[in-house]
């Protein structure tokens, strides 16, 4: 049976409930004739359930009532007066033989988690069932086994990430908007295949790895994003190079997360500084990096407890029982357990401040989690109404973020996406995080010249660049006359000259059209200066010189949205697929609209295979639907609604070559 509603039906049907009373008609489906579920408004003005209108809209494309033409797409959800009169409806609970109650729709739920009789002694004949010789005490992870969690609510297999969200996180653990979008794993009336797809885990792990070099000023060969002052807060390989450094290597892919650099740590800090930071020279480099590998079976391991950790007690409170705590969980490959990879920004955890990177969870309000698993966490504080007790495990030494100040509440700090040191905002309202406001100013540079006198720029860019940048002076020689004048910079977007429109040109157009109007008198350009956020490292410029020279990352994040070059990525996936990608950013009522990006590609899945997404990609729309002004939790339902095919627009930036 169906673990929310307690019935039995197929996977991809609505739940079934047994309602007290009769519904008023203005509260029932017109396709299913039930009390509406998950209500969606089409602009004709009627409702259904998000399940069958979905399932309607995949054959027809008019309404059911009035055959008015109709997209899936212009359909929104219904008021929160509707869904809130809903979900107070009256439901008897569906083991009438051991319980007699009756509640509110929205509680059945958490009365079988936690307090009905008979479907606890469902679960039991079940387990017993499924594993009709048990060794020893029940370990509680099996608990997740049979408690599925809802569709299409709780992320099942994406357990590394099981929990980015809104902040400059994907989604919180314990929320119904997971950071991996659609579950890997979705319930099913077959026993047996859940058992099969819950013994998968997404598996991360931390290497450590020596690159040498025989030129110590080599480039390693390798693009990357990310960074404190940006929504995806690590830093993340894009793509590396072929026939560089790293390739030669092959250990570094992309997708890995770097952690330290020669033994710095390089989680909190800013793109630039990272940066720099990897194109120190040197005949060695130590990198430790965090390596997603895909989703695979669990295998017994045993419990170690070394005696120099020390055990903590943390406990959060939620407002209520959907509250996300804004917490990462990852499985590693060598060590039994649950361990914390990260806080969200914002999140309940991070403001409580008590719960650090790399600790390992020991339980969660009693129940043993030594050798449970990230999604068996998740259904403990799903189910969990108010107060989320953690019994921790932290080895001394190995917190990478700063402690918080003493007396700090939970409203005045957060700790950055990547776990590391919170930020004060009432103390330091100036701190870097990453808007995209008034980031370039425009400027129009009008000059007389010999008609022999070359401008003296070299350019990179173009709309035949693999990346579909626009034009940007990539040096300015000390012998033209835009040397002379001073105004051009290396990093200007040029946007025209005399008049003919530079942007929508490719680079041979572009430099065609710039030789051909430098034979004039005077010259008038018009161009863009990216304003940095963050005054570079002053070692970054002088490296920088080694290498053919194009703007940073972070640079390109400052351009207004009419230079971006848009293109539609389609995925297609199976039904019990996740697409394999995590997401960060959106809208909050403390940083305003931010862009979302593509945090986290996993092994194996869709969007890997598809190989056309890469990290630091931004999301601009999803089935045509703009992205700008959602929030994570409206996206992310958007993104998990898609069965089987999605089209996302995306604006892919190179990432900075290090």
């Amino acid at each position: 049976v169906c673990c929310e509603c307690g019935q039995a039906h197929p996977l991809l049907d609505n739940h079934l409930y047994n309602f007290q009373d009769e519904v008023d008609d203005e509260l029932i489906c017109h396709i299913c004739l039930q009390p509406l579920l998950q209500p969606m408004d089409t602009p004709c003005g009627h409702t259904y359930c998000f399940k069958c209108l979905e399932n309607f809209m995949q054959e027809y494309s008019f309404c059911p009532m009035d055959r008015k033409k109709l997209s899936f797409q212009q359909c929104h959800k219904s008021s929160l007066l509707v869904r809130n009169l809903l979900d107070k409806l009256m439901v008897l609970c569906p083991f009438k033989a051991e319980c007699q109650q009756s509640m509110q729709r929205c509680e059945l739920e958490a009365h079988l988690q936690n307090r009905c009789p008979g479907f606890k002694k469902y679960k039991s004949e079940l387990q017993r069932k499924k594993n009709p010789v048990c060794k020893g005490k029940e370990d509680p992870p099996a608990k997740g086994e049979t408690n599925t969690p809802k569709d299409p609510e709780v992320p099942s297999g994406g357990s590394s990430l099981v929990a980015e969200s809104s902040g400059a996180a994907v989604v919180s653990l314990g929320t119904a908007e997971p950071g991996l979008v659609n579950p890997a794993f979705e319930e099913t009336e077959e026993g047996e295949s859940l058992v099969q797809k819950w013994n998968c885990v997404l598996v991360a792990e931390t290497t450590t790895i020596e690159i040498h070099r025989e030129d110590p000023e080599e480039e390693l060969g390798m693009r990357i994003v990310g960074g404190k002052d940006t929504p995806l807060g690590n830093i993340v390989v894009q793509e590396v190079l072929r026939d560089s450094v790293i390739a030669a290597d092959g250990r570094i892919a992309p997708g890995d997360h770097i952690l330290e650099v020669n033994g710095v740590n390089i989680s909190s800090v800013t793109h630039c500084q990272a940066v720099s930071f990897l194109r120190h020279p040197g005949p060695v480099l130590h990198l430790m990096v965090l390596q997603e590998k895909g989703f695979s079976s669990r295998t017994a391991q045993q419990d170690s407890t070394p005696t120099n950790r020390e055990v903590i007690h943390v406990t959060l409170v939620k407002r209520d029982r959907s509250e996300p705590l804004g917490i990462k969980l990852i499985r590693k490959t060598d060590e039994a357990g649950i361990f914390i990879l990260d806080l969200l920004e914002g999140g309940l955890a991070a403001k409580n401040g008590k719960l650090s990177r790399n600790d390992r969870v020991l339980s969660i309000n009693g129940q043993d989690l030594r050798q449970g698993t990230p999604e068996a966490a998740a259904q403990i504080i799903q189910t969990t109404e108010s107060r989320v007790n953690f019994v921790i495990l932290r080895q001394p030494g190995v917190q990478l973020g700063e402690p918080v100040e003493d007396g700090s509440t939970s409203n005045s700090s957060s700790s950055s996406s990547n776990g590391g040191s919170p930020v004060h905002h009432r103390r330091r309202p100036d701190q870097n995080h990453y808007r995209r406001k008034s980031n370039y100013q425009k400027k129009t540079v009008a000059i007389k010249k010999e008609p022999k006198e070359s401008l003296g720029i070299t350019i990179g860019g173009g709309r035949d660049n693999k990346n579909k940048l626009p034009i940007y002076v990539t040096s300015v020689q000390p012998i033209g006359c835009l040397f002379r004048d001073g105004r051009i910079k290396r990093g200007d977007v040029l946007l025209s000259i005399n008049g003919i429109d530079l942007t929508h040109l490719n680079y041979y157009e572009a430099v065609s059209a710039l030789k051909s109007n430098a034979a004039s008198h005077s010259v008038t350009l018009k161009a863009l200066e990216i304003l940095s956020l963050n005054s570079p490292e002053p070692s970054l410029d002088i490296r920088e010189q080694g290498f053919s020279w194009s703007p940073l990352w972070i640079t390109w994040l400052g351009l207004p949205s009419y230079l971006h070059f848009c293109q539609d990525v389609v995925l297609s996936k199976g039904n019990l697929e996740s697409w394999g990608f995590s997401i960060v950013g959106g809208f909050e009522e403390s940083k305003g609209n931010q862009p979302f990006f593509i945090k986290t590609i996993v092994p194996g899945t869709p969007a890997f295979r598809d190989r056309k997404l890469k990290c630091g990609d931004e999301i601009v729309a999803v089935n045509g639907v703009p992205a700008i002004g959602m929030s994570n939790s409206e996206l992310i339902p958007m993104l998990k609604e898609q069965r089987n095919k999605v089209t996302l627009t995306v604006v892919s930036w190179p990432g900075s070559l290090v």
